[in-house]
C-alpha cells in the first residue's frame, strides 16, 4: 500500500447546495488518495466568511503534502496563508459562485464592506482565480475599483491588473447525465390525443429559488396575484430552499392564489424532479444571480425558461426568454396561458435548438480536474 499523502487539499466553508454539488462533481473525477475535503456545514454564511480561515488553520495537518489549494471565495484565503505560511507553497485556486461586490443590500449604509474586501484580498493571495459565469468575472473586476474607493484615507490603485491577469470563466459543471428528460412533442407531427387532452390542461409555472430577498419574491408574487385577477387558467409550484423565515412578500399568498398553488415549500430532489418534469414554465424574478444552477436544472427537464434581461440570464438564453419589465413578464405568462397548445409547440421549437453542452458535467470536470492535476511549475 502507497504512504504517499494527498496533494489536493480542498477547502469549502460552505458546504451545502451548490458549493456542495460542485465539490462533490469534481472528486467524482479524482482519485480519492489524491485529495483531502475540510468543510463546514452551509450555515450562517456571514460567520463562515468571518472566521473559517481561522478554524481550518487549526484543523488542516501541519504534516502534508499539499500542492494544489482549491477554495471557494467564502474561505478567506489570504488569512489563511497569514497563520498557515506552509500552505503558500500550494498552487492556490479560488472559485466564485457569486461576488459580494455587486451584492444587492437593502440598505447601502448597512453594507459589511469586509466581505468584499477579503474576496479582493483572496484573488491577491491566489495563483488562479475561477469565475462561474462571464457576468460573474465581469462584475467582479468592474467594481474593484469602485469597491476599494470607499475607502476615504487613501487610494488603492492597480488592484485590478494584478487580479485580471489571473482570472478564468468555468461554467459550474451540472450532471445532466444523472437527470431526467422529457420527451417532446415536436411541431409538425400532427395533432395527437394527447395534445387535445393536455390543450385543455393549464400551464404549471415554477419558481424553484432560495426565500430571499435577492431572489425578488415580491415581484413573483406581484406577477402572479396579476394573473389571477387576469381570470387566466394556471398552476404555480413554489418551492427551493426555505430560510428561517418566510419572506414577507409570501404572507397570505395561499388566500391569495387559492386553489392554483399547488405546492408552496421545498420539495425533496424525488419529488423536485418530478415536479419539473411536470411543469411548463420556469421563472426566475432574481435581482441576484451569477449562474443558476435550478434554472438550468429545470430547463433540462423540460421547462420553458423566463428570465430578467440582466444578470448572467443573457449569457446562457436566447433573447426571446428575456423580459425587461414586471409588466412584460405579466404579458408573457398571460399570452402563454392563455394558449397551451401555441406555447407547448413554442417550447419544443425552443429546446430544438438549445445546447446544454457548454455547462454540462461532462464536458467541464475533466477542465477543473485538468486544472487541479497541473503541475506547479
Amino acid at each position: 500500500m502507497s504512504s504517499a499523502k494527498p496533494h489536493i487539499l480542498i477547502i469549502e466553508p460552505f458546504y451545502g447546495g451548490s458549493h456542495k454539488q460542485l465539490i462533490s462533481t469534481l472528486i467524482e473525477g479524482l482519485c480519492p488518495a489524491d485529495y483531502e475535503l475540510f468543510s463546514l456545514p452551509a450555515k450562517k454564511w456571514h460567520w463562515r466568511a468571518r472566521t473559517s480561515a481561522l478554524y481550518f488553520s487549526q484543523l488542516i495537518p501541519i504534516d502534508h503534502e499539499y500542492r494544489v489549494l482549491f477554495a471557494s471565495s467564502v474561505l478567506s484565503l489570504a488569512e489563511l496563508i497569514g497563520v498557515r505560511p506552509d500552505l503558500c507553497q500550494c498552487r492556490k485556486i479560488v472559485y466564485f459562485h457569486e461576488n459580494q461586490l455587486v451584492y444587492p443590500v437593502r440598505e447601502v449604509k448597512k453594507r459589511d464592506c469586509q466581505y468584499g474586501l477579503n474576496e479582493i484580498l483572496s484573488c491577491l493571495a491566489a495563483d488562479i482565480v475561477l469565475f462561474n459565469s462571464q457576468f460573474n468575472h465581469t462584475s467582479f473586476l468592474d467594481n474593484v475599483q469602485p469597491f476599494l474607493n470607499i475607502q476615504p484615507d487613501f487610494k488603492l490603485k492597480r488592484i485590478r491588473e494584478k487580479i485580471e491577469k489571473k482570472c478564468q470563466v468555468l461554467y459550474f459543471p451540472v450532471k445532466f447525465d444523472k437527470m431526467p428528460k422529457r420527451t417532446m412533442n415536436h411541431p409538425g407531427n400532427g395533432d395527437t390525443d394527447l395534445d387535445k387532452d393536455r390543450d385543455q390542461e393549464c400551464l404549471h409555472l415554477i419558481w424553484p429559488h432560495r426565500w430571499e430577498h435577492d431572489k425578488n419574491p415580491m415581484l413573483l408574487v406581484e406577477v402572479l396575484c396579476e394573473l389571477n385577477r387576469s381570470d387566466v387558467n394556471f398552476k404555480v409550484t413554489i418551492c427551493g430552499e426555505s430560510c428561517q423565515e418566510t419572506p414577507e412578500a409570501f404572507d397570505n399568498i395561499k388566500e391569495k392564489l387559492g386553489t392554483k398553488l399547488v405546492n408552496f415549500g421545498h420539495l425533496e430532489r424525488e419529488d423536485y424532479l418530478k415536479t419539473l418534469i411536470a411543469g411548463d414554465i420556469v421563472i426566475s424574478t432574481a435581482d441576484h444571480e451569477f449562474f443558476g444552477v435550478a434554472m438550468l436544472e429545470a430547463t433540462f427537464c423540460g421547462c420553458y425558461p423566463i428570465v430578467p434581461n440582466k444578470l448572467v440570464y443573457p449569457e446562457i438564453y436566447p433573447k426571446d426568454n428575456l423580459y425587461n419589465t414586471s409588466n412584460a413578464l405579466t404579458k408573457k405568462l398571460r399570452n402563454w396561458c392563455k394558449n397551451p397548445r401555441a406555447f407547448r409547440k413554442h417550447r419544443d421549437q425552443f429546446f430544438e435548438t438549445f445546447n446544454f453542452d457548454p455547462f454540462s458535467a461532462q464536458q467541464l470536470v475533466p477542465k477543473y480536474v485538468d486544472i487541479l492535476n497541473r503541475d506547479i511549475n
